[in-house]
């Protein structure tokens, strides 16, 4: 098989463990400040058939494979009420940052595991050789650099990222009506005409993850 397909393979099931998780942290953190909507649609679970959205689970993750570019993308929006929220601007905030968190959270347990597996491998390498192990490590450090990317991505202040919920708080009246109609048109001119922008926001962390990788691997 060609190695790049397998490295797709792992791209892909990594990419949608990412998207459910943080999709299941922003209806998780969402029931736990007094909304339930997302929960009782069933949207805290890790079936990645419950978040998935055409176009940015799907289209866009292919045009990432088949241009080169790291894979990013959203799931399909979890719903909040903002009208069952005691305190609309915290928990709003907190239902939004939810999502990054719970990825920079996998990306860290990702690594942990990366670490551990260098220990072993570096101990027993001398019976086992090439090892087992080769494949679990590389489906890990996948899971820590699409978790990275995404992430990063929905930190981006733009409408409807996560990172928009943060900003849109700090502003009223037209302001906040031109900030959200003109976010959202940035946000499709960034991902589809902003690629060097887009990478010298993504191009850091995505390093960070590979650097350290190696460096837990001992390769």
């Amino acid at each position: 098989m060609n190695p790049h397909y397998v490295d797709y393979a792992y791209e892909a099931v990594a990419f949608l463990f990412a998207i459910s998780v943080h999709e299941s942290a922003h209806a998780w953190m969402a029931a736990k400040r007094g909304d339930p909507t997302a929960a009782m649609l069933g949207r805290v679970t890790l079936n990645p058939i419950k978040h998935i959205d055409i176009i940015g689970t799907i289209v866009l993750p292919i045009i990432a494979l088949v241009s080169g570019f790291p894979m990013i993308g959203w799931a399909k929006p979890t719903p909040v009420n903002p009208r069952n929220f005691k305190n609309v601007v915290v928990d709003d905030i907190l239902t939004s940052v939810a999502g990054p968190v719970s990825n920079f959270l996998v990306v860290i347990f990702a690594l942990i595991v990366l670490f551990i597996i260098g220990i072993i491998g570096r101990a027993t390498a001398a019976i086992s050789g090439e090892s087992v192990l080769t494949p679990i490590s590389m489906m890990f450090f996948y899971l820590a650099e699409i978790n990275v990317l995404l992430g990063v991505f929905n930190l981006i202040p733009l409408p409807p990222l996560d990172g928009s919920h943060v900003l849109r708080h700090a502003l009223s009246g037209s302001a906040l009506r031109a900030y959200d109609t003109v976010g959202t048109m940035g946000l499709f001119v960034l991902v589809f005409f902003g690629d060097k922008l887009l990478w010298l926001l993504l191009g850091p962390p995505q390093q960070f993850v590979a650097v350290s990788a190696q460096r837990l691997l001992g390769s």
